[in-house]
């Protein structure tokens, strides 16, 4: 009896530590000003009649803070490289020069940066909202078994309470990180 009351509360947590996973993947795709080639995560390239993941397809290297390199493994694919780029609009020029395709990030402004905190806030708050859906999901599941005492009931709905405390304790700090990032000229 305790171990089914056990699992429901394991379940919950792992439903809400995936919640963070995916907040986590998320706000890597929101630059921050310096380069990184996670900026480039959501770049699919129309590859021989197949949408294909930039990452899948040529090494991409940040020589410096302000640059992007695109090396592709097959040279032909430069210019659809280029174009998948391009349509994917997240502001940025790439420069083919018949080798690498080479992309400067520009600076933020201070605007930029205001939008792109307030993205964050909102990919934030899902996560919340995922998070305390899982635990309603959890209490729901206490509720309706009838095998469980009264007391049992409601330690459960404790625990599972103070989990979901503790995770919207660490989708805060990821936010706190995420905006003095941003902010940080």
């Amino acid at each position: 009896m305790e171990e089914e009351l056990n699992l429901i509360v394991e379940m919950s947590k792992e439903s809400m530590k995936n919640s963070i996973d995916y907040l986590e993947k998320k706000l890597l795709n929101i630059r921050a000003g310096k380069a990184n080639p996670n900026m480039l995560s959501s770049v699919t390239v129309d590859y021989y009649g197949a949408k294909t993941p930039l990452a899948q397809m040529a090494n991409i290297n940040t020589p410096d803070a302000k640059t992007l390199v695109i090396q592709p493994w097959d040279k032909t694919a430069l210019e659809e490289i280029e174009k998948a780029i391009e349509m994917a609009n997240i502001g940025f020029n790439p420069m083919n020069n018949g080798d690498n395709i080479i992309i400067s990030v520009p600076a933020l402004t201070e605007e930029r940066r205001i939008q792109l905190v307030k993205q964050v806030k909102s990919e934030i708050e899902d996560a919340k909202i995922s998070v305390r859906n899982a635990r309603k999901d959890a209490n729901n599941e206490i509720k309706k078994s009838e095998s469980f005492s009264e007391d049992m009931k409601k330690n459960a709905e404790l625990d599972i309470q103070e989990i979901t405390n503790n995770f919207i304790t660490k989708i805060d700090q990821v936010f706190e990180i995420k905006q003095k990032e941003i902010m940080t000229v």
